[in-house]
């Protein structure tokens, strides 16, 4: 795993690239996070964004949403998938808000998590882009990127949560995983696109399995790297024996 000096200067190099990098789910304060954090499980938040205008103006505050039954809420989250089990979750953390917090999101992690549907994720991502109190939400974008650049290394979210969280002030926490979302999204996907990464020479995966799989070009034993949105040649001076024939295309 990179040091601490290595894992701020890839970040440094990753908030370069992406400076936009930021939660996408619309909200105008804490309560309307948490219900689109919610929403969003195994959906996208450009879905969740279509549904939550309507379903913020019926229920602007957790008190309007505990009165809901699920009967009512699901037709209106239907489209964002798995809308029983994330009805009963919203008003039961709804609910929970008006008896224990009067109607107040907590800033706090471990309030948090008591919440029906409410997981570390779904807590972290609250408290550090509506509540100001630092947090590292880890998906399943961070922790590809971070096990692949090499700055973490498990298949844990709370591990890594814990490992990038160790290397990081705190005040980095939420950018940091805001940047790592998005380069997981733009770039480092399940199938990466390396000539656009910032920190391709940074990268762990990018040396030991990208380059490794790569052909040699011929003669030089080297690697020849595509410039950015150039498709690498094929590889030249193969020819045909007399025995041969060229293969039919099916």
């Amino acid at each position: 795993m990179k040091s601490t000096a290595e894992t701020r200067h890839i970040l440094d190099k990753l908030e370069a690239q992406h400076p936009d990098a930021d939660t996408e789910l619309h909200h105008a304060n804490a309560f309307e996070l948490l219900v689109a954090t919610i929403l969003s499980a195994q959906s996208t938040d450009q879905r969740v964004n279509i549904v939550t205008p309507a379903l913020f103006k019926r229920y602007p505050r957790a008190e309007a949403l505990a009165r809901s039954t699920p009967q009512q809420l699901e037709p209106q989250i239907h489209s964002t998938g798995f809308f029983r089990a994330k009805s009963r979750a919203l008003i039961g953390m709804a609910q929970a808000l008006v008896n224990e917090y009067n109607g107040e999101v907590p800033a706090d992690m471990e309030a948090l998590l008591k919440l029906p549907g409410v997981g570390r994720k779904t807590a972290n991502v609250v408290l550090g882009h509506a509540l100001g109190v630092p947090g590292l939400p880890v998906d399943r974008h961070v922790l590809r990127v971070s096990n692949r650049i090499g700055i973490a290394e498990s298949d844990n979210p709370e591990i890594v949560e814990q490992q990038l969280c160790a290397a990081l002030a705190p005040e980095r926490w939420t950018r940091t995983s805001d940047t790592l979302i998005l380069h997981g999204r733009r770039i480092c996907r399940p199938k990466p696109l390396c000539d656009r990464c910032a920190v391709q020479e940074d990268c762990d995966y990018f040396r030991l399995v990208i380059e490794r799989a790569a052909p040699a070009s011929r003669g030089s034993g080297k690697l020849k790297r595509a410039a950015p949105g150039v498709a690498p040649r094929r590889r030249e001076g193969v020819r045909r024996t007399a025995k041969s024939s060229p293969r039919r295309r099916s």
